[in-house]
């Protein structure tokens, strides 16, 4: 059960070493990969569902800014792949907590939001799940 509370959480905060951590805790892959992307999922919601407030205080304690500046890696993957996007780069790259807030402040919906950060991340939990078997299988 730590196993995947550890998954759950890394996947809430840091996705990429969610699984491997998971599976190094003791849970069997399935459920490391599944707590993982939980938490991934999760940590969108939070912010969609906490409010103005929290948004206002993490945009400006993570100093986010919602002008396009076109030389910036972000703004040429939103103006070219808009939140699907945002989405599939975010678990390398901000986390679903500053993609929540930075497609919000560009006026998508929440419920488009919390589909995108959910379905997005299940080609990366795909893959990390396989690397962790791979180097769990190696290990022993």
């Amino acid at each position: 059960m730590t196993g995947a509370l550890t998954a759950f959480g890394l996947g809430f905060f840091y996705f990429v070493g969610a699984i491997p951590a998971g599976v190094a805790a003791h849970a069997p892959l399935w459920l490391a990969a599944l707590a993982a992307w939980l938490g991934y999922s999760a940590g969108g919601l939070l912010i969609l569902v906490a409010g103005a407030p929290i948004r206002a205080w993490i945009t400006r304690k993570l100093k986010i800014n919602p002008k396009p500046d076109p030389s910036k890696l972000f703004w040429r993957i939103w103006h070219r792949f808009g939140l699907w996007g945002l989405a599939l780069i975010a678990p390398v790259s901000v986390g679903p907590q500053a993609t929540a807030i930075l497609a919000l402040s560009l006026g998508e919906s929440p419920g488009r939001i919390q589909l995108a950060i959910s379905l997005s991340i299940i080609p990366w939990v795909l893959l990390s799940a396989y690397l962790t078997s791979l180097g769990h299988s190696l290990l022993k």
